[in-house]
């Protein structure tokens, strides 16, 4: 049986990471303490060795509330199952100790830079980071290279608009565990449909009722396509402008405040009446409240991914690429879908929904089409020095 190890707050609590303790990366402290200058590695410096073909276990750090969930009775107690990684288990014989320890993208770095920028082992043989820090581990040269011989499955299956990422073009050093969408959420009865994030901006009517995202990528993303810059590919200037709006609409009043996830609560309880939102929360409201409603905006909709990465110095590669394969047979990734309702990566997993659960088949939100994606962007990639930068003024702006 899995072993899971729960600590920490919900996915659904610092959906996508980068939260305020991330944007703390803009104290000189911090920057300092966080600096990567020496730790960089290569295959060749840091060579890993694979214990797999004799070792039938594998150590995998997810966040928490990110995987399908049951409860069963054993000698009269509930206990708590995990479906399809149990059925890994049988399946392949691979004992796998599930750890729900990665809270924060950037406290999570925290954790394991010391070890993986001097290549020492973590302890880990997957963890699951959101595009931009995974991108910056990658960078550094911290993780792995994958065995595509050993992903038929994820080769065959990873939905066209994840398979390359710039900072990792061929996904050689990562596979997509769940997506998602930025967008535009509002609740029907306190105002109607806002169409665009500027109009959510500017409205009279939600001056003061109205929630930004404290996550830099996310807001600047939407900033950048106001002012009329592409987020894909920018200068410092154009940021600059796109930031000097942001503080406009600050000092306007319009924005009561920046969050994290927790413009659910005011979002249901009408404290907010629009917001800038993440597409699984979305979901998750609607079973409870058929007011809140989700729009793409005008100005597109913000793409992101988290991430199965295989660090250095992991002892079990080669069952932590099964672990990934597994999860991209398309009856698998259905029933993680059902439970996690973010944007399923797995071709084929639609269709598969059909027996597990009619209801999801046709959202959008987990199975979008080419269309409902048309204007989907993701926010650039950025050297470590920029985005320290970046990360310090946006801080500044919203008063974190």
């Amino acid at each position: 049986m899995a072993t899971v190890q729960t600590r920490g707050v919900s996915r659904r609590g610092f959906l996508r990471g980068a939260s305020l303790s991330a944007l703390a990366l803009g104290s000189p402290g911090l920057l300092a303490a966080c600096g990567t200058e020496g730790a960089k590695q290569t295959a060749e410096s840091c060579v890993s060795k694979d214990l797999s073909a004799t070792e039938k276990m594998l150590n995998f750090s997810n966040w928490p509330e990110y995987i399908d969930v049951a409860t069963k009775k054993v000698n009269g107690q509930k206990v708590t199952t995990l479906p399809t990684l149990e059925d890994f288990e049988k399946m392949t014989g691979i004992d796998v100790e599930y750890n729900t320890d990665v809270n924060d993208n950037a406290e999570f770095f925290a954790k394991v830079r010391n070890q993986l920028g001097a290549c020492e082992p973590t302890g880990r043989d997957i963890f699951v980071l959101t595009d931009w820090m995974a991108a910056r581990m990658v960078s550094l040269g911290w993780i792995q290279e994958l065995d595509h011989a050993n992903l038929p499955n994820v080769d065959a299956n990873l939905v066209e608009n994840l398979k390359s990422p710039a900072w990792d073009p061929n996904r050689d050093h990562s596979v997509p565990w769940q997506s998602g969408l930025t967008g535009i959420a509002y609740n029907a009865k306190y105002t109607g449909e806002v169409g665009s994030m500027e109009e959510l901006l500017t409205r009279a009517d939600l001056k003061g009722k109205v929630s930004l995202l404290s996550e830099m990528n996310d807001t600047m993303l939407f900033m950048l396509r106001i002012t009329g810059a592409d987020p894909e590919k920018f200068t410092d200037e154009e940021f600059g402008v796109a930031l000097d709006k942001l503080q406009e609409y600050v000092d306007s009043g319009q924005i009561r405040r920046f969050t994290g996830n927790d413009y659910v609560r005011d979002l249901n309880a009408g404290n907010i009446a629009a917001c800038e939102a993440w597409s699984g929360d979305v979901i998750a409201m609607q079973y409870d409240n058929p007011d809140i409603k989700f729009v793409i905006p005008e100005e597109g909709l913000g793409l992101w991914s988290d991430n199965m990465l295989v660090p250095n110095k992991a002892d079990h590669k080669a069952n932590a690429e099964k672990l990934m394969d597994y999860y991209y047979d398309p009856v698998v990734a259905a029933r993680l879908a059902a439970w996690v309702n973010y944007i399923c990566p797995v071709n084929g997993a639609q269709a598969a929904m059909e027996k597990i659960d009619a209801s999801l088949v046709e959202n959008p939100l987990i199975f979008p089409d080419a269309e409902f994606l048309s204007n989907a962007m993701a926010f650039m990639d950025l050297d470590e020095k920029t985005r320290q930068q970046y990360e310090q003024d946006f801080s500044r702006v919203i008063g974190s």
